[in-house]
């Protein structure tokens, strides 16, 4: 989970194949008109994710052990995932400078740079009651990214490299 730009697609996709499990983007989950109001530099609304957000916990729930990558920014939304069973959700902390700055240099993506302070504002960083978020910092390199996120889901212990 984490803001545009923040990493959740190249991570998710590199766990995926880390573990031989089922992988999809967030984005996937998301009705044409979604797209569209994105794409036109409108922000969503909580109820224009809620189907959204119940769609990517029907294919939780659906798919055990599967690997999705969604922004999930406010705890509700998080809660929403959670029905579909215990999960493990990894937070991608960013800057929203780096952001905007990934974002802008994205090719073929719906999303514009002008949404990601929407999502910044509101972004609600997991609360200590969130004991099955993982925090990481999306502006280490991403093979460090990778292998704090492989120590996160296995339980190993890393040294503190950026």
């Amino acid at each position: 989970m984490g803001v545009a730009g923040s990493g959740k697609s190249t991570l998710g996709a590199a766990l995926a194949r880390h573990f031989a499990r089922e992988f999809r983007d967030g984005d996937s989950f998301h009705d044409i008109d979604n797209v569209a109001k994105m794409a036109r530099g409108e922000p969503l609304t909580s109820a224009d994710r809620g189907p959204w957000l119940d769609a990517i916990a029907a294919w939780l729930t659906a798919t055990p052990r599967g690997i999705v990558a969604c922004s999930a920014l406010a705890h509700s939304y998080r809660d929403r995932l959670r029905h579909a069973g215990p999960l493990l959700i990894i937070y991608l902390a960013i800057t929203p400078s780096t952001a905007r700055c990934r974002v802008a240099n994205r090719q073929e993506h719906f999303m514009p740079v002008s949404l990601v302070d929407d999502q910044c504002a509101t972004l609600e960083s997991p609360s200590s009651d969130e004991r099955d978020v993982v925090q990481l910092d999306a502006e280490a390199r991403l093979t460090v990214l990778i292998a704090r996120a492989l120590s996160a889901i296995t339980g190993a212990r890393i040294p503190n490299t950026t």
